[in-house]
């Protein structure tokens, strides 16, 4: 290959300063887990691909059309991983952890990968973040990992979304609803692709984006229809645990999220600003899934919020922050002789926990206060001969080039208080 290598179509990469844009967001949606006792857990991006056929579900798009799927050396099958459920519990099937204090609640965040054509919040590498709660069947834990998600996206500064929520019950009122959707189905005139995917689950249909596959469902039967007396109350009873933290929903009969092992509680998060892509979230609840992977039957429940589209959203609503980039204070050693004092100044300070760059090279004080400017260092300090014998030198505000006079053994301690009075500011 001659001339510049270029990164794979449809990627996500994130570098400065946009990158600073996207270790903020992993914080942010991360903070309310970890506030709710949700511990790490690291997945591998890539598993044996039968366990995404068969915790996915082969009827899905994800399956049968998308997945990066290739041979290794030692004839294995191996998929890079599509999503981040299947892989969760694969690894709480194999150490264990259900065997512990339940729910078993983890959370984690990574690139994923799709075969998909590449366009706006569509990427074939792209970036989620996600939380589980497996163990327990309980319509709070549903109402929790719901919060979560909402809370990370309102600190972010997100307003311009809604969240969409459905039950797909339980296994006897899909049972039901099937049969009368099945029948439904015959009647419509589909192509033979379609009609294949029916047959594996109808459900998929109501997923279709074709505008005449839509025209043909608008009548169809609708499985919030079909729940049970017992469905009915997990659903309200979910219903009710939102609306006591002040969460607002929509409820969205025709919800199919594109993931076959979703039963009961499944919710997703739209946002406006987004155009066709403008699901920035969702999850559900997943009961048999874990049996299915050679578990124990319990339930669980989960969600996978887009990094990606949530970085898009607050770029549509203007919401990103201006400093998130950010310097304490930027060193400028005046010649040669006084790098060394200037480096281990820097080093020190950076000991007590604050940002400190260093002017390195044989800049001039000139270029070196340039560089200081377009470093966004809220601070910077000239270290020559004169700061070395008096012992004190000038500490000055970059935004307002207002200086202060510091002495240089207190000066972790000034430099926190004039930190302080900047974030105050």
């Amino acid at each position: 290959m001659s001339g510049r290598y270029q990164a794979p179509k449809g990627v996500s990469e994130y570098f400065p300063p946009r990158s600073n844009i996207f270790a903020f967001v992993g914080q942010k949606l991360t903070a309310p887990a970890l506030a709710a006792g949700y511990e790490l857990i690291e997945l591998p991006i890539f598993e044996d691909t039968e366990l995404f056929t068969r915790g996915v579900g082969e009827s899905t798009d994800v399956v049968s059309k998308e997945m990066y799927t290739f041979e290794d050396r030692g004839g294995r099958s191996i998929t890079l991983r599509p999503e981040g459920t299947a892989g969760v519990m694969r690894a709480v099937i194999e150490h264990n952890l259900d065997r512990g204090q339940l729910p078993v609640k983890l959370h984690y965040r990574g690139p994923f990968f799709r075969a998909e054509r590449p366009q706006a919040g569509r990427y074939r590498q792209f970036y989620q973040f996600g939380v589980e709660a497996i163990g327990l069947n309980d319509p709070f834990i549903d109402a929790e990992v719901i919060g979560i998600a909402y809370q990370g996206f309102k600190s972010l500064g997100l307003n311009n979304f809604k969240l969409e929520i459905t039950s797909l019950g339980d296994s006897d009122s899909r049972a039901a609803h099937r049969t009368d959707l099945v029948k439904y189905i015959s009647g419509l005139k589909l192509d033979e692709e379609t009609k294949v995917r029916a047959e594996k689950n109808p459900l998929r249909l109501f997923d279709d984006k074709r505008a005449e596959v839509k025209a043909f469902m608008k009548d169809a039967p609708l499985l919030l229809d079909y729940l049970n007396a017992e469905s009915q109350e997990n659903f309200a009873n979910v219903q009710s645990a939102l609306q006591s933290i002040d969460i607002p929903f929509e409820i969205n009969p025709h919800m199919v999220r594109g993931l076959d092992y979703y039963t009961g509680t499944t919710f997703e998060f739209v946002h406006s600003g987004l155009g066709a892509q403008s699901g920035i979230g969702g999850g559900g609840r997943y009961d048999g899934l874990m049996q299915t992977l050679g578990g124990q039957d319990l339930s669980g429940i989960g969600f996978g919020l887009g990094i990606d589209r949530v970085i898009l959203a607050m770029e549509a609503e203007g919401v990103v922050p201006s400093d998130l980039k950010y310097i304490d204070l930027y060193v400028i050693p005046l010649g040669a002789s006084f790098r060394t004092a200037a480096f281990e100044m820097v080093n020190r300070l950076r000991q007590h926990g604050f940002v400190v760059e260093q002017s390195f090279g044989d800049r001039g004080l000139k270029g070196a206060m340039k560089a200081a400017d377009k470093s966004g260092a809220r601070f910077s300090l000239v270290l020559g001969e004169a700061e070395i014998s008096s012992g004190s030198a000038e500490l000055k505000d970059m935004s307002s080039g207002e200086s202060v006079s510091v002495t240089l053994s207190a000066l972790a301690s000034t430099l926190a208080e004039k930190v302080k009075a900047s974030n105050k500011a």
